[in-house]
């Protein structure tokens, strides 16, 4: 950036701007996997009703929200729970971006501003504050939960999906 416009953000000393480029990075690495599955659920619409909406006088919007955007949300969401799921346990992201820097500097217990539960777990456990095992244990447990109840729901929504289907 600093050679083509003449900037130099401060990517890992800038609390904000660490989660941006965290955020640009995810965004970059889940897109392409996202477009794949959205590509293939367009493709699997058939062509009829757009045809049958077009002879209705329907555009481009109204076939969007009316036709597309309904038949590819059922299938979608399942996987986009899951997405989630991943990118809310994605340690190796974190660990090899920043580090889960910057630190927050008023605390005892160091965390980062980029930390997410696992990555901060990690390092309280075998990191900065000297092997806080017990502490360590407790926040897996309630990642543990979490992933549980996230699980659950999504499979919630695909048995509602699979019923509504019948």
């Amino acid at each position: 950036l600093g050679g083509l416009f003449g900037i130099k953000p401060a990517w890992f000393s800038d609390p904000f701007l660490a989660k941006l480029m965290i955020l640009l990075v995810n965004t970059w690495l889940g897109f392409p996997y996202m477009m794949v599955v959205c590509m293939g659920l367009i493709k699997s619409i058939p062509a009829d009703l757009y045809e049958a909406s077009a002879v209705a006088g329907a555009g481009p919007l109204t076939n969007f929200f009316e036709i597309t955007l309904p038949l590819i949300l059922k299938p979608l969401t399942p996987l986009l729970i899951s997405a989630f799921a991943f990118n809310f346990n994605n340690f190796v992201l974190i660990t090899l971006l920043t580090g889960g820097r910057p630190d927050f500097l008023d605390i005892a217990v160091p965390a980062g501003t980029t930390d997410i539960l696992v990555s901060y777990t990690f390092r309280i456990a075998f990191q900065d504050s000297g092997q806080q095992f017990a502490l360590a244990s407790a926040i897996s447990t309630v990642i543990f939960f979490i992933v549980a109840a996230i699980t659950l729901l999504q499979m919630r929504f695909t048995r509602i999906a699979q019923q509504d289907t019948r």
